[in-house]
């Protein structure tokens, strides 16, 4: 009997492995940047291999920030200062749009111009509010001495 414990304690031991080291793996691949569409001061980065933490995609978009600036020239901010960028899954590619619900770019000939929306991360700035960030589980604000935290009305 002891044997029989014993044995499923190792199975279950190397599958608990098995999956903590797949997710480590998945999240030390490194971000891909299909493409950028911009459109006045909303940018629109498509993604691949996006960090799946909140924290992770803050210190994400904070480390990377200058690069988009100097390799893409986003966020182009109004005058006021307000800017958004929002990061979405490329997931299978440029689709058709189905005329309801997929996300098209005008910068793009049709047919294949479209991405299932699958929205994950944005930067924001609006002189009111200054920095915000937005996940699928709240919203953060950058306070004035940098650090984060998410907001209470969530």
């Amino acid at each position: 009997m002891k044997t029989k414990i014993k044995k499923n304690l190792y199975t279950l031991l190397l599958v608990a492995v098995g999956i903590f080291g797949y997710f480590i793996w998945l999240s030390l691949r490194p971000v891909e940047i299909v493409a950028v569409h911009q459109d006045g001061n909303s940018s629109d980065v498509l993604v691949k291999n996006f960090p799946f933490t909140d924290k992770g995609k803050m210190s994400w978009w904070l480390k990377n920030k200058n690069m988009f600036k100097d390799k893409y020239n986003i966020p182009q901010p109004e005058k006021d200062g307000n800017f958004t960028v929002i990061f979405w899954l490329f997931g299978d590619g440029y689709k058709e749009t189905d005329g309801y619900d997929r996300l098209c770019f005008d910068d793009m000939h049709p047919p294949l111009n479209c991405i299932d929306k699958n929205r994950v991360f944005s930067a924001n700035h609006s002189r009111n509010m200054g920095i915000s960030f937005n996940t699928s589980r709240g919203i953060y604000r950058m306070k004035k001495n940098g650090q984060i935290a998410k907001d209470k009305a969530e």
